[in-house]
């Protein structure tokens, strides 16, 4: 299949080429640049821009319902699984060919979208996040026995957090969610936003229990990602061996340079911060919860600033949760907005597959790589927020079929 007259972004950050021509062979990119010979399948993608398909580093497609229902028993198990695997296609028809599932499902999602079953992107997923007593990743109502937690389970759809309270239980806990299927491990390290129990100044799990899980990631061939927003938790999961931060918010000089000599990875998330400031209940949750979110969005941009000056890798992450999650390429509408369209667009395909350690695979457009191509009617360098649209992607191929084409 040849991919001809198309304005092509390879995703490395190179100036964009007009009237390239892409040759896709097997389900990977086998050439670029040549003339289409006689009788070849050709798609003419005259006024597109092509990039490599877009990868969202922390997604949670377990939450794809209202958040206070599902934690309280509300919906049934047909209505999860049907928003959950709706997400996952509006995830794909938006552009995304990659995520990485950062807590809320297990290996039972991941394997029906990768065996064709439900239309959605390359998942790569840590399970349940682990987290201790009360911290954040325990999202029951405050009156529920902890011994209760496990009930909101559905085993082979959803799996919300492991609670661990000492190095044992986080060596067990680990273990469990390598047999489910985790291809990395999330641990929470301080306080969140969307959080019953703690606050974002909270310090949580303890340096020994979050060495256990870098130890037992170590001993599978992969590493462990936290969520930290303030710089006590974050500097402690560095010198405890963890590989990236999700979030970051607090991160100053200091920390950057820690994390840059450490060689630990940055994934911001600015799209879920916009939405609870601008209105919580669109993911079922209360105006308390926009509360705990003010002054996280500007202090997050300060925390890219720094980590950029530092030369921290940093990727891309939307964070979406609820309902209502068809606008995930609005992370890198504010990130273009912020910093410029080419640096969202390299973090949200080489970066973030670095990130994610499949570089070697996916996240530009060269020579071997897998065929994730997505086309966009009109250039996004130029017009940013066509980032943000799904119907401004009028092309994706994905494992080098066409999964979409509404030229």
């Amino acid at each position: 299949m040849w991919l001809t007259n198309a304005t092509l972004v390879d995703g490395t950050g190179a100036d964009p080429v007009d009237g390239q021509a892409v040759l896709v062979e097997d389900g990977r990119i086998s050439a670029i640049g040549g003339t289409p010979p006689a009788g070849a399948e050709v798609v003419d993608c005259s006024g597109l821009t092509l990039t490599p398909g877009l990868i969202d580093a922390h997604v949670h497609l377990g939450w794809s319902s209202d958040m206070i229902a599902t934690v309280s028993h509300t919906l049934p198990v047909a209505e999860l699984a049907a928003d959950m695997f709706a997400n996952c296609a509006q995830t794909l028809d938006a552009g995304f060919t990659t995520v990485r599932d950062c807590g809320g499902i297990d290996g039972g999602l991941a394997g029906v979208v990768a065996k064709g079953k439900i239309a959605g992107p390359r998942i790569l997923q840590c399970g349940p996040i682990q987290c201790q007593t009360g911290g954040h990743g325990q999202v029951a109502n405050p009156w529920e026995p902890t011994e209760l937690w496990a009930t909101h389970d559905v085993p082979g759809l959803r799996h919300g957090a492991f609670l661990s309270n000492s190095p044992d239980d986080m060596r067990r806990n680990v273990r469990e969610s390598f047999r489910r299927g985790a291809d990395f491990i999330k641990l929470c390290v301080t306080g969140g936003v969307v959080s019953f129990h703690d606050k974002l100044t909270d310090t949580q799990l303890t340096e020994e229990e979050i060495r256990v899980a870098v130890e037992e990631c170590a001993a599978r061939g992969t590493y462990v990602t936290v969520h930290a927003h303030n710089k006590v938790g974050i500097q402690r999961a560095v010198r405890a061996g963890v590989k990236c931060v999700e979030h970051g918010t607090d991160i100053d000089e200091e920390t950057a340079a820690l994390m840059a000599s450490h060689g630990v990875a940055h994934v911001p998330t600015l799209a879920v911060v916009r939405d609870l400031l601008d209105n919580a209940g669109t993911a079922g949750l209360p105006p308390a919860i926009a509360a705990r979110a003010h002054g996280v969005w500007e202090r997050m941009h300060t925390a890219i600033l720094a980590s950029r000056a530092a030369g921290v890798r940093v990727g891309l992450g939307s964070d979406l949760i609820g309902l209502g999650q068809d606008h995930r390429g609005n992370e890198l509408v504010l990130r273009a907005a912020f910093e410029s369209p080419m640096a969202a667009l390299v973090s949200a395909t080489a970066t973030n597959a670095d990130i994610l350690g499949i570089a070697d695979q996916v996240g530009t457009v060269e020579t071997g790589k897998q065929a994730d191509i997505i086309a966009f009617a009109g250039n996004p360098l130029d017009t940013p927020t066509l980032f943000g649209d799904q119907f401004a992607v009028t092309l994706i191929i994905h494992n080098g079929r066409v999964v979409k084409d509404i030229r």
